[in-house]
């Protein structure tokens, strides 16, 4: 528990760091860069050699969804909503976490269901009256693509390392950064490969933005949530995943000045927190995983 909550409390800031300074940045590249420093953190601990190689596909797969595929949708999203907005839409997580619990335990519950359309109403009450329709919905698109992705990847890796108890964490964690590094790059290539692309400018504020979100928030973070998520209940791991919304509302809105409609925004919360309150039913009633 206690790896959630600090790792809640960095990426509450992450939401500031990412609208305010890498924006104008082409998104693959920003997922690219974060991915292979985070590569490069775990490099020294990698130990592939007692993992069969079935396992290592699978390992990397994982991480090229949790982690690859989430953040090339979770960067390109803050170019459509504001960093507040961003971080209220992450309510749905743990619903997917939920819903994929369900999934792989050959389980079914119609309350997450019910909970991720109240989410999704939460959203377009804060949202998207707010600008043009296609952005709007665009930039909520891709931030549940990115829900969906991390929501997966936890509960997968989850089963697969209680599954083997002979392996540790930090000896094959490198594997799924790998994984996202081969996601991120082919992204990041489809696009950089194009006629009249051009090289990406990165200043030096840039560049130490990216260094903190790779070695720490990406790297060192992810590591320690996959980690906790290991000690604790699938109900746990979804009620943690939304401690990091209210820190990520508040630094956008004290931070970066970004404006809002307080009433919609009251309004939403309620509604997320009808969701959450949905999908709490259904927690309650399980085992722990």
């Amino acid at each position: 528990m206690p790896y959630l909550v600090l790792v809640s409390l960095v990426w509450g800031l992450s939401f500031v760091i990412i609208k305010g300074a890498l924006t104008p940045l082409d998104s693959n590249f920003v997922s690219l860069v974060r991915m292979v420093l985070s590569l490069l953190v775990f490099l020294p601990f990698l130990r592939p050699s007692g993992v069969r190689l079935p396992d290592r596909l699978r390992l990397a797969a994982i991480g090229g969804v949790q982690f690859g595929l989430m953040y090339v949708a979770y960067v390109a999203c803050f170019r459509h909503i504001p960093a507040h907005v961003v971080a209220l839409l992450t309510t749905t997580t743990p619903i997917f976490v939920t819903l994929f619990h369900d999934l792989l335990n050959r389980e079914f519950h119609a309350k997450p269901l019910l909970a991720a359309a109240l989410a999704v109403a939460g959203g377009v009450v804060i949202k998207l009256p707010e600008d043009a329709l296609h952005s709007g919905l665009v930039g909520v698109a891709l931030l549940q693509l990115s829900n969906v992705a991390f929501a997966w990847g936890q509960v997968a890796y989850k089963r697969f390392m209680d599954a083997r108890p002979g392996l540790r964490d930090r000896d094959v964690f490198g594997i799924l950064y790998g994984g996202a590094v081969v996601v991120t790059a082919a992204f990041f290539l489809a696009g950089a490969l194009r006629p009249g692309a051009t090289p990406p400018a990165v200043s030096p504020t840039q560049w130490l933005a990216l260094a903190y979100l790779g070695f720490v928030a990406s790297g060192i973070c992810f590591f320690l949530w996959n980690l906790g998520g290991r000690k604790v209940g699938a109900g746990t791991l979804a009620v943690m995943n939304n401690l990091k919304i209210p820190v990520g509302v508040l630094a956008g809105l004290v931070f970066l000045k970004e404006a809002t409609d307080y009433r919609r925004l009251v309004a939403g919360c309620l509604l997320f927190g009808a969701a959450l309150w949905v999908n709490s039913r259904v927690k309650s009633a399980k085992r722990p995983a």
